[in-house]
């Protein structure tokens, strides 16, 4: 994220200035993961003398997937090793000696380190301010008045690492135990050879004589039975601690099992629901580095107990001792089994899904990790990830483990990649930064189904070993359903499908079943966060707005949101039956809103400035009241992507009456040429923006600045708004040529049936809502092009006569 020098970004800036400070005042387990960020990859000696300076670059400007950044992180390491010698030759007196040498010594170390990859140290100090922040972020909670306090967030980190605490301790305990047992057997073993040895010497007293061997075989039964008995009574203290160790390891993977259900089904699941959300311009999913610890720390006690199991096995192989432990310890090492393959087949996610609207032939990026690679030590033979693109039915079939013989819907372009490990953050990741599909394979269709309602997903898939072969691991994930267009045409209609899909899928179902009806109030939430990231705006759909999309959906006159409640909409209703009257479906209108404020009007809906979703009668009801040249801005019913202006006026066909007229509707094309405030500046007739705002107050700041004067002999010449009934006289203060683009109105009147200047539905370039249809008017870019065309002299000779 960029840091603009804005007011309020100072602010942060300052607050993230204090985290070193904050990061020095970590106690336990805290300071411990502080201080494990740093070693020979990053001294921490550099993080403390520098800090200030760490903490005020803007590393989260730097794109670690582009390449082409790979010189603006090459300027932050100059920087550093800049400052660092500088901070060296600072140091003065008997201590400063040491420390000159010190900081000059790593400046020369972290050159030697990150000269050839120098987005390497962008994403180490990345990974280092982060966990810092996070770290102090939990101190903070932890520490703050009032346990109770405590956010639900916070409470259920709390939960999960003190589960964890209690797995470490079991963990420990049960090393312990095994030490003991370890102990006591090889005594046992001992005092077994002793008894061999008893024995043998008994059977070596039949080659004595008579006298001898009465004399020493007392002693040396009555040694053999002392330690025969202490042999079966030390056989069944060790067949107690094998079975009470094995018990301890009962409970430790039932807790074990329940952490991994905790955060694998309700953690993992979540931050994917959050990524899905935010395909939909939901809030980003967030980082993914406290999944990746917890997830770590569950590998790390999963192999350790795994670990223990194997060495009691191996301890019940090296003295079998008859009794139940055999089928224990094999019931254990399945259970274990079963959980790090779990642990390990989840956790092969996609960090950077896929673009769920796919054209062919277009370059596009993902991004796969496995969130326990580098705990696992798999980056040492480095996995190769596959992606292959395949259908709704052949993601079902592949989840029931159905044999698809490697079946894939299309051919995707570089979709092979060798999964990376990044030492200073841990990470195991594949980066697909060049796949393009060449070609897709469509299935047949059902019923109405058209070719932007086909669902395809991206299926990664690996294989690797853990523990040096001892365990192999196959590995596939699906991304987010994909729907593939061939044509720029076809885009509104494949994001209205993936806009269904991420609103309304419900976790664990079957490849991509969605309900075909949704409560209204569930689509309002959707539509809204979709406008939101669309407009990159704060303000989102009111009630009011809310109220006006539903009665279009609906074809509805009531004004009252309760009515709305309980009423559902189909999949048919959103984007396959078109409006009343209309050639367009309700999908297809709003996305059409979205368009055109995206790319011409956001300022303007920011500001306050735009109604928008306003019909022609409520329009005309809000102007009326108000005095004359008061105007709103409203989206057009009939035209998909277009604005009118409504504004109040006198009617100038009957004295004391006044009118509201409607503007032939603007579109993106429209504000190519010019812009919707140099239009409203255009037009004299437009004073107050509704309810009583000036328009230059409102406007001002985004009009054209005025065309210079004229330069050798030329003069620039000038495109102009004008409405020909409402035209006044405003000579041009830049003195340059003015050209007129002529735009329609039609009018509307207290009395429906007299519009004055024009007759009902007289007027063939009048719709039937009474405004003017883009077809059939003239093309102003070319008209205004012909204007521009015209012979210079001839323009000159027309001023000067």
């Amino acid at each position: 994220m960029c840091v603009d020098n804005i007011p309020g970004r100072a602010e942060e800036r300052v607050l993230k200035m204090a985290v070193w400070i904050q990061a020095q005042q970590l106690q336990g387990d805290a300071l411990h993961q502080m201080q494990s960020l740093y070693g020979q990859h990053f001294p921490i000696e550099v993080r403390h003398y520098l800090s200030q300076w760490i903490e005020g670059q803007l590393w989260d400007s730097i794109d670690l997937e582009n390449p082409q950044e790979e010189f603006k992180a090459k300027r932050m390491l100059d920087s550093l090793i800049q400052e660092l010698q500088k901070k060296a030759e600072h140091q003065m007196g008997e201590d400063g000696f040491l420390l000159r040498i010190k900081l000059g010594h790593y400046a020369t170390q972290l050159k030697s380190t990150y000269d050839r990859c120098p987005l390497e140290l962008v994403r180490c100090i990345k990974h280092i301010l982060y966990t810092e922040q996070r770290l102090v972020r939990e101190a903070t909670n932890s520490s703050s008045p009032g346990g109770g306090m405590l956010d639900s967030m916070s409470q259920k980190y709390q939960q999960i690492n003190q589960a964890f605490e209690e797995l470490r301790v079991m963990t420990q305990d049960t090393e312990n135990d095994l030490r003991k047992l370890q102990h006591n057997q090889e005594y046992f073993i001992i005092q077994y050879q002793e008894s061999l040895r008893i024995q043998a010497q008994l059977s070596s007293l039949s080659t004595l004589p008579p006298a001898d061997r009465l004399l020493r075989e007392p002693s040396l039964q009555s040694k053999r039975a002392t330690v025969e008995a202490w042999l079966t009574r030390e056989a069944n203290t060790l067949q107690k601690y094998r079975l009470d160790l094995a018990e301890k390891h009962q409970k430790t993977l039932q807790l074990l099992r329940k952490q991994q259900t905790i955060i694998l089904d309700d953690e993992l699941i979540q931050w994917k629901r959050r990524q899905q959300l935010a395909g939909n311009g939901g809030p980003a999913e967030g980082g993914l580095d406290v999944l990746q610890s917890w997830c770590e720390k569950l590998a790390e006690m999963i192999w350790q107990n795994r670990q223990q199991i194997r060495r009691a096995e191996h301890l019940r192989q090296q003295l079998p001792i008859p009794g139940p432990i055999e089928e224990l310890l094999t019931e254990l090492n399945s259970t274990i089994t079963d959980i790090i393959s779990a642990l390990v087949t989840s956790t092969f996610i996609i960090e950077k899904q896929p673009p769920q609207v796919l054209k062919t032939q277009t370059k596009f990026a993902a991004t796969v990790r496995l969130l326990v690679g580098g705990k696992l030590n798999v980056h040492m033979n480095p996995p190769q990830v596959k992606a292959t693109i395949i259908s709704e039915q052949q993601a079902k079939a592949l989840l029931k483990n159905e044999n698809t013989r490697n079946d894939s819907s299309g051919e995707i372009l570089n979709n092979n990649c060798v999964m990376e490990y990044h030492q200073t953050t841990g990470t195991l990741s594949a980066h697909f930064r060049n796949m393009s599909l060449k070609r897709i394979k469509r299935s047949d269709r059902r019923g109405a189904e058209s070719v932007t309602e086909e669902k395809f997903t991206i299926l990664f898939e690996s294989q690797f070993s853990v523990g040096g072969n001892e365990l192999v691991f196959q590995v596939k994930t699906l991304s987010l359903p994909v729907v593939v267009i061939v044509h720029g045409s076809q885009d509104n209609n494949a994001t209205a499908t993936v806009l269904w899909d991420n609103a309304f899928a419900e976790p664990g179902r079957v490849p991509f079943i969605v309900p075909d009806k949704v409560l209204w109030p569930q689509l309002c939430e959707a539509l809204n966060m979709k406008y939101k990231a669309e407009v990159q705006s704060n303000r989102g759909l009111s009630e009011e707005n809310l109220v006006f999309l539903a009665q279009k959906a609906f074809s509805s006159s009531s004004i009252n949101p309760e009515d709305y409640r309980n009423m559902t909409m189909s999949w048919s209703q959103f984007n396959r039956e078109s409006l009343p009257g209309r050639n367009f479906t309700f999908w297809q209108w709003f996305d059409g809103v979205m368009e055109l404020m995206k790319k011409h009007l956001k300022p303007h809906w920011n500001d306050g400035a735009i109604l928008g979703f306003v019909n022609k009668q409520q329009a005309q009801d809000m102007l009326m009241s108000k005095p004359n040249g008061t105007f709103l801005l409203r989206f057009s019913d009939s035209e998909i992507g277009g604005i009118t202006i409504a504004w109040v006026a006198e009617n100038p066909n009957k004295a004391g009456e006044r009118m509201v007229w409607n503007l032939m509707p603007y579109t993106t094309k429209d504000f190519s040429i010019r812009s919707l405030a140099d239009r409203i500046s255009d037009l004299n007739h437009l004073l107050f923006l509704y309810p009583d705002r000036p328009k230059d107050e409102v406007f001002s700041k985004y009009y054209t600045p005025p065309l210079s004067k004229a330069v050798d002999g030329y003069v620039k010449p000038q495109i102009k708004q004008v409405v020909p009934e409402f035209a006044t006289a405003n000579p041009d203060p830049s003195g340059g040529n003015t050209t007129y683009m002529d735009h329609a109105a039609s009018p509307s009147v207290s009395h429906p049936h007299n519009y004055g200047m024009y007759p009902a539905m007289g007027d063939s370039m009048l719709d039937a809502d009474g405004e003017f249809d883009l077809e059939d008017t003239m093309d102003v870019a070319r008209h205004v092009e012909e204007l521009l065309r015209r012979p210079m002299e001839n323009q000159w000779s027309g001023q000067q006569s």
